[in-house]
């Protein structure tokens, strides 16, 4: 017996050391570079991104709301505000209101890049509760508000007052550039996004990496990580949408029977929400995991060095820390629309429900039906595929060269920021470029806290202004880099 205590002391003392090498040898791998001089930017391009702003590019649900009228008046703003762009670069349009931009490069040999972002707007549910109108522009107290600010003209804006400053210097870039600005991103990109790409594939443009909105650098919202975090979504969950009807004998309330068609859907809806769908670390989370562990506290540092043995802890500490923190490691399950009944007194024959799901990198769709089906187990409950629906995109490498570019120029523009790959858990226009690039990267270069995070497509989105600078820096250094 004596023998067995020691061998199982042996056995334990072999693992705790295991995992402390481990713990020990997991150094830092965030990339060391000296940041650049900050170039000046003028007053007149905050006034510029202002003047964009109070144009009310809405994209609505209902096509029949859509205002052609502010489309037209970007386009004319985009010529005007921007005229060495407007004479240097191709322009084509897409349905009128999506534009590729082509900045020709003097070496052929290399590979072209791809910066987007899009021109429309989510509508607002309550101007009332803004402090400043939404579409105002206003600048006070060194902010910029309105819709647009973080989602996401931002971006366009950005990446024009960047170029036309690189043309004012008359820097001619070695690699081709080009901007891919759609119009209907919002609502699913199949006017803008979507033939912008198919005429890059069918021009045969292979490009080194393509850059579009997703991440940001967030500001104390990775618990143990104090200094500023900028993430690289190197993929982003799909989504699918599933409605559920059930059909059922209705009549008068007040002899109801022992099921109706409200019991047995919200029934439905329970178990979906009861028993979601396995939980995983995806490819895109252990390169978050690679880069952030080793800067973290001890325990947790322990944790990321041995994910494979502390898989269980780290996923249960991610789906009870926030949604966010729940949606990095699982496809969520979300009802979204619930609909029964006329009158207080009719038992409806029919009810029905709409649930979205954001599914994460390898699983799909299909594997969502199967577990809607299984799950409710119950035939009485029609399942079909609804409106929008996408897979997940592929996971972008970690080691490519425009990973380390986009790396780099981070570093160079924010110092002291770190850096790491993640999973985007909404979805963007880049997800229609699979065939134009391998290499799609989602990342934005403003601030995200507390602050603001709710502002994303909520009540007062707004930017300070000096974000919106560092972010014309960030896309001048970026095209620089990529030579």
């Amino acid at each position: 017996m004596k023998n067995v205590f020691k061998f199982l002391g042996l056995a334990l003392l072999l693992f705790v050391l295991f995992i402390l090498i481990k713990t020990f040898t997991f150094t830092s791998q965030q990339l060391q570079v000296e940041a650049v001089s900050k170039v000046d930017i003028s007053e007149a391009a905050i006034a510029r991104f202002s003047e964009a702003l109070r144009i009310k590019t809405i994209s609505h649900e209902d096509p029949a709301d859509f205002d052609s009228s502010a489309f037209e008046n970007f386009n004319a703003l985009l010529s005007a505000n921007y005229p060495l762009v407007s004479s240097t670069l191709d322009r084509k349009t897409f349905n009128r209101y999506s534009h590729l931009y082509t900045w020709h490069g003097t070496d052929e040999s290399l590979k072209p890049i791809v910066l987007m972002g899009h021109i429309d707007v989510v509508p607002i549910a309550s101007h009332d509760q803004w402090t400043n109108d939404p579409f105002s522009g206003a600048v006070k107290d060194g902010v910029i508000w309105g819709r647009g600010t973080i989602d996401d003209k931002f971006s366009v804006i950005g990446i024009l007052e960047s170029i036309e400053m690189l043309l004012a210097e008359n820097h001619q870039p070695e690699r081709t550039i080009y901007l891919a600005f759609g119009h209907d991103e919002e609502v699913g990109g199949e006017l803008g996004a979507v033939p912008i790409a198919k005429y890059l594939v069918d021009q045969g443009v292979e490009a080194e990496f393509v850059l579009d909105e997703g991440y940001a650098i967030t500001q104390k919202l990775v618990p143990g990580v104090d200094p500023d975090l900028a993430f690289i979504g190197v993929a982003e969950k799909g989504s699918t949408t599933i409605e559920l009807t059930v059909e059922l004998a209705g009549g008068h309330s007040s002899q109801p029977a022992p099921e109706t068609a409200i019991d047995i859907l919200a029934s439905g809806v329970a178990a979906l929400k009861e028993h979601p769908m396995e939980a995983t670390i995806s490819e895109a989370m252990h390169g978050f995991m690679d880069q952030v562990g080793p800067e973290l506290g001890f325990v947790n540092r322990m944790a990321f060095a041995n994910r494979n043995i502390f898989k269980p802890i780290i996923i249960s500490t991610y789906e009870s820390a926030s949604g966010a923190g729940n949606a990095l490691v699982r496809t969520t399950t979300a009802p979204t629309i619930f609909e029964a009944g006329i009158k207080e007194n009719v038992i409806p024959y029919k009810a029905r429900a709409v649930v979205n799901f954001r599914i994460i990198p390898g699983q799909t769709a299909d594997d969502v039906m199967n577990h809607v089906v299984s799950t409710i187990n119950d035939e009485r409950v029609q399942a079909e595929f609804y409106g929008f629906n996408t897979n997940p995109s592929p996971v972008s490498p970690m080691d490519s060269e425009g990973y380390n570019i986009i790396n780099k120029t981070l570093k160079q523009t924010f110092d002291g920021v770190l850096t790491a790959p993640n999973l985007v858990i909404a979805a963007t226009d880049s997800r229609h470029f699979t065939g134009v690039s391998q290499n799609i990267y989602r990342f934005v270069p403003y601030h995200i806290n507390e602050s603001n995070i709710q502002s994303f497509h909520g009540i007062d989105e707004r930017i300070p202004v000096e974000d919106y600078k560092d972010a014309i820096r960030f896309y001048r250094q970026l095209i620089l880099n990529s030579n």
